[in-house]
């Protein structure tokens, strides 16, 4: 009997893995490989509030913001 490997959810661990040390490099951030995926790790809040803000950011770059001041 082989075993089946879920090769897509592996891959998808590495390249969060990838994410989140890249992350913690350009954002001199400690890097804990424990910390991929655990929601009390105070350096993953950052990464996941981060991730949001990139999210958010691709979201609205085609838009042009009008301020209201005279």
């Amino acid at each position: 009997m082989a075993i089946k490997f879920n090769r897509e959810a592996y891959t998808k661990v590495f390249n969060d893995l990838d994410k989140f040390r890249d992350y913690c490099r350009f954002e001199g951030k400690i890097f804990n490989e424990k910390d991929l995926y655990k929601s009390d790790a105070p350096v993953w809040q950052a990464y996941q509030k981060h991730a949001g803000w990139l999210r958010a950011k691709a979201r609205n770059s085609g838009r042009k913001f009008h301020s209201r001041r005279n």
